[in-house]
């Protein structure tokens, strides 16, 4: 029999356009995670990483919850979820405020940030994320914690992410109807950070890309902080239907082969003689196709997608601050010759990012699959348990009136 969730636990729902992820992690008294249950499930229901059909997008995260409790034993009754698609926009920004009790505290923290995100959104846009870049006291610059901190004058550079209203109420109520309570939306790639990134190289500078099924998601770090974010709607599925079309034959068959023989580099010598047999479709008779053309297919993709990033990256303003390279994430990041891809691209180092940080299960979490679901489970544990000062504008009424509170607090 499933035992009641407790206080402890932590779980991570990652609806993605290719599966739906759930992650069950318990808090060892040492303040560490340990992921004592995992569900996967092939998701329906979602293209580009946005809700298309929730009856089959409920059932794929019902079945990837199921498993999970099943393995971890326990009752899920909410969970941290994570949100993607080409509709998610960002922005920098920037508030002031007047100390009052010339010295730093909490509340003004809370009312810097919330004065940063006085700006105007468009109407079908929520605000999903204002996250610290650095404060300012009285024009001293560079400072990360400010509180306890004496001055008369605090500023604070935020990083906004803003998404679709409509896409992010579809996708609550995806979880609703399977019983489940929302605890918070997530952007993606800042939860892929969280697992794949060091802080060594957030502070250096680095380019994190999460390439998924459906969409690729792009987080720039400099200076210990979040810089730019952006979305890309070229992925994993979009290689499976080059092949698919080059080759003649269906999508399953395509992404077997994908999986199968897949590279992004053209094989060596010894290999481009090598036929492969594919079925056909609609009842055609077989084919036989060499690996070198497989291989020209998938290149041909993967180097127009990083040719993409590589222009947002310079579009941003930041191509020259990420010192420590490219950090490759995400299933479609396993693709053989990617990491060489990329590095010929963008003429700088690359490594492909895999999950750290979690403790329990780590010969299946140690793949970049599972970033976004182990990177969920630790973005939401600095939230809850080390107090990370973040303003999020979610789906908590309780959020909402705490920000009411606080700046009553401040202002009279």
């Amino acid at each position: 029999m499933l035992r009641k969730s407790p206080q402890n636990l932590i779980v991570a729902l990652d609806v993605g356009t290719s599966k739906i992820a759930a992650l069950v992690g318990e808090i060892s008294s040492e303040g560490q995670i340990e992921v004592i249950g995992i569900g996967s499930h092939p998701s329906h229901g979602l293209k580009r990483g946005v809700v298309v059909n929730i009856e089959a997008t409920v059932q794929s995260i019902q079945r990837a919850i199921e498993e999970a409790e099943l393995m971890a034993g326990c009752e899920i009754h909410s969970a941290f979820t994570g949100i993607a698609g080409n509709h998610v926009r960002s922005l920098n920004s920037h508030g002031m405020i007047a100390i009052r009790d010339k010295e730093v505290s909490s509340n003004d923290v809370e009312r810097v940030l919330d004065a940063a995100r006085a700006l105007a959104i468009p109407a079908d846009q929520t605000i999903l994320h204002i996250l610290p870049q650095e404060y300012s006291i009285d024009n001293q610059e560079g400072i990360r914690e400010p509180i306890g901190m004496s001055g008369v004058r605090l500023e604070a550079r935020v990083h906004i992410v803003t998404g679709a209203t409509s896409s992010a109420q579809n996708l609550t109520k995806c979880v609703e109807r399977c019983g489940l309570q929302v605890e918070d939306m997530i952007l993606e790639q800042l939860a892929s950070s969280q697992a794949v990134l060091t802080e060594d190289e957030k502070d250096l500078g680095v380019c994190m890309v999460d390439i998924g099924g459906g969409t690729t998601d792009i987080a720039i770090f400099a200076g210990g902080s979040i810089r730019h974010s952006a979305v890309i709607p070229i992925a994993g599925d979009q290689v499976t239907n080059d092949i698919a079309v080059a080759l003649r034959t269906t999508t399953k068959y395509a992404e077997n082969m994908k999986i199968k023989y897949g590279s992004v580099l053209i094989p060596g010598t010894g290999e481009d003689t090598t036929m492969i047999e594919v079925p056909g479709a609609t009842g055609r008779p077989p084919r036989k196709f060499s690996r070198k053309m497989l291989a020209e297919v998938i290149g041909a993709r993967y180097e127009e997608l990083f040719s993409l990033i590589h222009a947002e990256l310079q579009r941003s303003g930041f191509g020259k601050l990420v010192a420590s390279g490219i950090v490759l994430t995400g299933g479609a990041s396993q693709m053989k010759g990617a990491i060489d891809l990329a590095e010929s691209v963008f003429q700088i180092p690359a490594r492909l990012g895999t999950p750290q940080h979690v403790k329990g299960l780590t010969d299946i979490l140690s793949s970049p699959i599972y970033a976004t679901s182990v990177g969920l489970l630790l973005y939401s544990y600095q939230r809850q348990y080390e107090g990370r000062p973040e303003l999020i504008i979610g789906n908590s009424m309780k959020g909402m009136w705490g920000r009411i509170k606080n700046w009553f607090q401040g202002n009279f």
